[in-house]
């Protein structure tokens, strides 16, 4: 195994916004960074996450980056619709995905496996947003990332990050950046996804995939933390109905 895969091109603004952010991330936050080898192979992956703060971004394109691979995001596509900041979101590989539209969620697909089968690596966050479990476990997820793998065969690595909520709690806006933070991200090895390959890419193939996929998340999270996760992760679509009727 090579040290680094080969590069994918980064465009001018990624060179732009890795320039200004690189040595700002070094400076804010330390770093416990484990499982990089699991990235360094030449070929697309998927690098699926849990989501705890709107800080997360920033650490797990700080951690791929460190290990040699360009990283490509799925994004809201609200982020993009912001005057300049869309344009070098584009512009730097980013890709938006509209919610509750069929087509345009198709798109963001498919554009999501054009980068994997360019050999690209495609960060997701499975849950779709931040989780609204009390003690930050991971919620059940939605089925992008296990479509994505089974679709292109694209590895999903499982990683791990711990350390962001304490920058910047979920659902603030209030930057703690003292005393100084240590981001913890941990990758694993890939999934084991083989014996849902040469299936059919249904309903019950896709939960299947989707759940041993945040298993593989939460085991590496609960070794960082040093706790026992619950028994059962909280059903994302409850908890952001209850959020909707509060």
């Amino acid at each position: 195994m090579s040290k680094f895969p080969p590069q994918s091109a980064r465009g001018f603004w990624y060179w732009v916004i890795e320039f200004i952010l690189r040595p700002i991330l070094k400076a804010a936050t330390s770093r416990d960074w484990r499982g990089g080898e699991y990235l360094r192979i030449e070929q697309g992956i998927v690098v699926a996450m849990n989501h705890l703060s709107w800080y997360d971004p920033l650490v797990a394109a700080h951690f791929v980056n460190d290990n040699g691979r360009p990283v490509r995001f799925l994004a809201k596509v609200e982020v993009f619709n912001i005057p300049l900041l869309g344009s070098i979101l584009r512009s730097a590989g980013q890709i938006p995905v509209k919610r509750g539209n069929s087509d345009a969620a198709a798109g963001s697909l498919r554009e999501a496996i054009a980068a994997i089968n360019n050999g690209q690596c495609v960060v997701i966050y499975p849950e779709g947003t931040l989780t609204r479990d009390p003690n930050l476990w991971p919620m059940t997820a939605k089925t992008g990332a296990a479509r994505i793998a089974l679709m292109t065969g694209a590895p999903v690595i499982p990683a791990a990050q711990w350390g962001p909520q304490e920058v910047l709690a979920p659902y603030t806006k209030r930057l703690r950046l003292f005393p100084r933070k240590t981001m913890h991200v941990w990758a694993g090895p890939a999934v084991d996804l083989d014996d849902l390959r040469t299936q059919p890419v249904t309903a019950a193939t896709l939960r299947e995939a989707t759940e041993r996929i945040m298993l593989a998340i939460t085991k590496i999270l609960a070794e960082q933390r040093g706790e026992v996760p619950p028994a059962e992760p909280l059903d994302r679509r409850i908890a952001l109905q209850k959020k909707a009727d509060s």
